[in-house]
């Protein structure tokens, strides 16, 4: 490119003494001279800013280009003091800077008051703008072309010349993750105020305004049509309720008249009633005197038949008591004659019992002598068997060296279960230990569920289908990192951040982009993955050796307090230089000022703090901030990795062993079953060897037992005859018994039958007297009995007739007091016509003489008709005159609420035409606009070979506050448009695509100047050259705005263009005043230094 133009720089040096001086230098021309160099600039671009005793500035003059303006310098220098005094200066608010609320805070420290001077572009006279604040009471005066004015008058010229402060410093100022967290609706709104028509973001306001009194309106309506809807509901049942009041009232009306009629009826029917009752008294008395006259003759004789009977009566009883006595006796003789029946009986048995036995006695020794017999016969065979004693010797070895091997196989078998045993109990131990550690894993997992649920589900994902891996796929650091000791964990947490301690490691790349495909963009869950370095440093060595530093407490480096696998701890030592960040102890942290001092140490630890310690690359100083160590989370939980190897080494070599006792049991066993069955051979042919020789002398003993049992028996031989004489004379003696004890039994039976034959004679007297008497007493109980029943009903009638008296008496004046009659007035005789009259004239009843006429003359029919009439009228429970007066209020309601609710109704109609004008003036151009932003956002990502897009997304068109601009972007070929977010990009392509919009928006708002600090932070160089050449080429074009790029560094070898102006910032200790700053010797110093190079 063609040599920049050089240009002399104006600058004054402040009398003030500090430790500290800041100066900027311009390189891109030489100073302005002429209108031909300014009418390159666009009305409102900044010509000059001065700055005096403002922030880090003692004074100093900055003349920014027409085009773009790169702001270079170290973090501190005073880069963002720039852009402070710009917005300041313009009359800006203290909130936009983010540094302080009070304008008093921005002067330098030390004095009492600053000076800020802004040379704005016009064509016909430049504007000049002068500001100066007073640190006392934080007020500021206002000069506007060297005339005092007050700061009104100065915002309105800022704005005749359409410098918008807030859109071109405070939104381009905001840091690329404060951009990134804007939601999709203040996006449109910033968009809006930025670069929209001013009415805008007003059209959307009160769109939203609107939406707000429209859901209103509509609430109201549905409120006033669903009050309207149950008061006719209310209403429509309580007509309901009103038909049923009228009904009720006609029942009850009836019911009045028929209370009315009753009185009267019920007295009549006493009356005639009692009438008859007087009559059928009087005839039952005459009957009584009748029936009391034939009844005298027969009583007289039934009292002589009963004097009659009582002596024969007597004489009966005396006779029963005797037949009752003999009839004793002669029972008492009929069971002794049964006992000495069975007494003869039981004689005659026993001989049986004795025959029988004698009997079985001769049969047993028959059979005795014949099984003597048969064992002499056996015997005589038995004599000729040769001995088989050496045979049974010979078994009798063989069964001893038998049980001396199972002894053995025994020994072996329980020494081998004994060895079992101890192992058993070995691998349980093992696997318990085993299980402690698994479940101390489990732990550190369901803490990562707890904490972050989507990398959990990602985790049960990746070990239901680690084979789709050609790779090692490593689980989240916070898993497979194994701190040695617990104490350590708060070193590792504080140090890897928890975005790292989730994140999934992967050995190669592709595999990462598959797994980031299937979770992230299949499955949507918000998940972190690394690609760990192709190079491994996980064996990296620290640059200085532990022990050099344990003068100093440093005992360890980070990387020894924990175990890892190779490419997990290969990106640790990579990316957080574990293998070279010491920790020290309480040690470390008394002598902290001497250890900051030692060269190589940038980050170190001491028992309860961590140290960043920085160095100034211009003045050697060293600065160092610190801050205590959080509490470990999820690290604590430590498992000794060489342990559990070894337990499992252990494990399976008890598994192993376990096996070959099996085996070996069960070849012991096969030889204890064959062992066994010799035995059982042996025994059997023992017992068969030893049962031939023994036989013979058996039978012997069999034969001398025999024999003796045949002479007992035939010595307990029985005498038949004897025993049978015996018994003769035994029955004898009772026969004669049983003949004296019949003669007594026929002497009682004669008795007996002697006295039943006089009783039977006294009986048959006494039934015929009793015939006749009991003839007598019938006659006469019928005459009595229609005698006492006359009696009773004469009583009856009398006591009737006293109470219908009084009943009729009471009836009367009851009708009389229902009817309004006076007590002393008489009862005409026809009493039907008298009671129509009374009800008719006197109870003014509203019906016809007629009707009521027509009402029952019966009390049944009356009765019945009331119960009719009233449980008909009991139906309608609950209601009153208030339901009628309350179904006639409620009209009245409804018909007013129809008036409200139509008139809303008209409201709301017209109220959403006006939402509908307003919307289209809103939403056209808006749609218009970000057609425009999304052109020029989708162009500079196609220079980028990407793709990026800008659209208006909503879920509801009606709901204008939930409006929003979505930005979806794509870097990479193989993936697809996604919503620009956190999760889904990377910082630095969140960055590009930050810096991107700004442009887009920038293409379209015609802003004097803009200014742009640090948008290339977290960017990588590809990207960071990428966007540099887009803002070069975008910010350097003739029609171009002016443009303020602020950063503190830049890659190598980029593209500047001639139009560009680079504003360095410098600032230190040992900086020169302004005046005293040559930039020609300087080139030269540093052009001797590069050739010396």
């Amino acid at each position: 490119m063609a040599e920049p133009r050089k240009r002399q720089r104006l600058s004054q040096v402040n009398s003030s003494s500090q430790t500290s001086t800041s100066s900027v230098s311009s390189v891109a021309g030489g100073q302005r001279d002429g209108a031909g160099e300014e009418s390159r600039f666009v009305e409102g671009s900044i010509l000059r800013l001065s700055m005096k005793n403002f922030l880090t500035y003692d004074y100093s003059v900055v003349y920014p280009g027409p085009n773009l303006n790169m702001i270079v310098g170290a973090n501190g220098t005073g880069k963002s003091s720039i852009v402070c005094a710009i917005c300041l200066g313009l009359a800006g608010k203290t909130a936009i800077l983010g540094r302080g609320d009070k304008v008093g805070l921005y002067v330098k420290r030390g004095c009492h008051k600053g000076f800020i001077e802004i040379e704005l572009y016009k064509r016909g006279g430049n504007v000049v703008i002068n500001r100066e604040i007073h640190v006392e009471n934080n007020q500021s005066l206002w000069m506007l072309n060297g005339r005092h004015c007050n700061q009104k008058t100065v915002e309105e010229e800022v704005k005749a010349l359409h410098i918008q402060v807030i859109m071109a410093v405070k939104i381009i100022c905001e840091k690329v993750g404060e951009f990134a967290k804007m939601s999709k609706i203040e996006l449109l709104e910033a968009t809006e105020k930025s670069v929209g028509p001013p009415q805008m973001y007003q059209y959307h306001c009160e769109l939203k305004n609107f939406r707000n009194k429209e859901r209103e309106l509509e609430n109201a309506v549905k409120e006033k049509a669903s009050f309207l809807e149950k008061a006719k509901q209310r209403n429509e049942r309580n007509k309901h309720d009103v038909n049923r009041y009228y009904e009720k009232k006609r029942h009850l009306d009836v019911i009045e008249l028929l209370d009315k009629k009753k009185p009267w009826v019920e007295y009549e029917t006493i009356r005639k009633e009692l009438e008859d009752l007087k009559r059928e008294r009087d005839e039952a008395k005459k009957q009584l005197s009748a029936l009391r006259q034939a009844q005298s003759p027969m009583l007289k004789k039934i009292q002589q038949i009963d004097n009659h009977l009582k002596p024969t009566d007597a004489q009966i009883k005396a006779k029963t008591v005797a037949i009752k006595e003999a009839s004793n006796k002669c029972k008492q003789k009929q069971d002794q004659l049964d006992r000495k029946h069975k007494e003869i009986e039981d004689i005659k048995q026993k001989l049986k019992l004795k025959q029988t036995e004698e009997e079985d006695h001769q049969k047993r020794i028959g059979n005795t002598r014949r099984a003597i017999d048969d064992l002499k016969a056996e015997l005589a065979k038995v004599g000729d068997q040769p001995d088989v004693t050496p045979q049974i010797n010979a078994i009798n070895v063989e069964l001893r060296q038998i049980q001396e091997d199972r002894a053995k196989i025994e020994g072996e078998k329980g020494d081998l279960r004994r060895e079992k045993d101890n192992l058993c109990a070995e691998a349980r131990m093992l696997e318990r230990k085993l299980n402690d550690m698994n479940n101390m894993m489990n732990v550190k997992e369901e803490k990562l569920r707890a904490r972050h649920r989507d990398t959990h589900a990602a985790l049960q994902w990746l070990r239901q289908n680690r084979k789709m891996f050609d790779g090692n796929v490593f689980e989240p650091m916070m898993l497979v990192i194994n701190v040695k000791d617990h104490r350590f964990a708060k070193y590792v947490e504080n140090h890897i951040p928890f975005q790292d301690l989730r994140a999934f490691v992967f050995q190669r790349k592709d595999d990462m982009e598959k797994f980031m495909t299937e979770v992230r963009d299949r499955m949507n869950l918000k998940v972190n993955s690394i690609s760990a370095p192709e190079e491994s440093y996980s064996k990296r060595r620290p640059s200085r050796n532990i022990e050099s530093l344990s003068r100093f407490g440093f005992f360890t480096y980070l990387r020894e307090m924990f175990d890892a696998p190779e490419e997990v701890m290969s990106y640790l030592c990579l990316q957080y230089k574990v293998h070279d960040i010491p920790v020290g102890n309480e040690q470390t942290k008394s002598m902290i000022k001497t250890v900051i001092e030692e060269p190589y140490l940038r980050v170190l630890y001491t028992s309860e703090e961590k140290y960043i310690v920085k160095r100034s690359h211009y003045s050697n100083k060293i600065s160092t901030s610190n801050s205590a160590l959080q509490r470990s989370q999820y690290l604590t939980i430590t498992v000794d990795a060489e342990q559990k190897r070894q337990l499992e080494q252990q494990m399976r070599a008890c598994e192993q062993k376990l096996r070959d006792i099996d085996e070996r049991l069960k070849v012991l066993q096969k030889e204890a079953v064959t062992l066994e069955r010799r035995d059982n051979e042996l025994l059997a042919e023992k017992k068969r060897l030893s049962e031939l020789k023994g036989k013979k002398r058996q039978l012997e003993q069999k034969i001398s037992t025999k024999q003796d049992s045949l002479r007992q028996m035939e010595q307990s031989a029985i005498d038949l005859n004897k025993i049978e004489e015996e018994t003769k004379e035994k029955i004898a003696a009772v026969y004669s018994q049983k003949v004296s004890i019949v003669v007594a039994f026929m002497a009682q039976m004669k008795l007996r039958a002697k006295l039943t034959m006089e009783k039977v004679y006294l009986s048959l007297e006494t039934v015929g007297l009793l015939a006749e008497k009991t003839k007598l007493e019938n006659d006469c109980r019928e005459g009595a009995s229609e005698l006492k029943t006359t009696e009773q009903k004469c009583n009856r009638l009398e006591q009737r007739k006293v109470q219908l008296t009084e009943q009729c008496k009471g009836l009367l004046r009851r009708a009389k007091s229902t009817c309004r009659m006076q007590p002393d007035e008489s009862l005409p005789e026809d009493l039907r016509n008298v009671i129509l009259k009374i009800v008719y004239n006197v109870l003014m009843v509203h019906v016809t003489l007629q009707a009521f006429s027509e009402l029952p003359n019966t009390l049944d029919e009356i009765d019945a008709m009331l119960n009719e009439e009233r449980s008909r009228a009991e139906c309608f429970t609950g209601l009153s005159e208030n339901v009628v007066d309350e179904y006639n209020k409620r009209e009245q309601e409804i018909k007013h609420l129809e008036t409200e609710l139509e008139e809303k109704t008209n409201a709301l109609s017209t109220y959403r035409q006006n939402i509908s004008e307003a919307k289209e003036r809103w939403l056209n151009p808006l749609k218009q606009l970000v057609e425009q932003i999304n052109d020029k956002f989708s162009d500079f990502f196609r220079s980028m070979q990407c793709a990026g897009e800008v659209d208006l997304h909503t879920e509801n068109e009606e709901e204008y506050d939930k409006y929003g601009i979505r930005i979806r972007v794509k870097f990479h070929s193989s993936t697809q448009l996604h919503e620009l977010t956190a999760y889904h990009q990377s910082g630095g392509e969140r960055s590009v695509s930050t810096m991107l919009y700004l442009m887009a928006l920038q293409e379209l708002n015609r802003c004097p100047f803009r200014v742009v600090d640090e948008i290339n932070q977290g960017m990588d160089p590809v990207n960071e050259r990428r966007v540099f050449d887009i803002v070069v080429r975008t910010a350097c074009k003739e029609t171009t705005s002016q443009y303020f790029f602020i950063t503190p560094k830049l890659l190598q070898n980029l593209q500047y263009a001639e139009e560009m102006t680079i504003l360095c910032v410098h600032n230190g200790a040992h900086m020169l005043p302004p005046n005293q700053w040559d930039e020609k010797t300087f080139i030269k110093r540093c052009l001797k230094r590069k050739a010396k190079a």
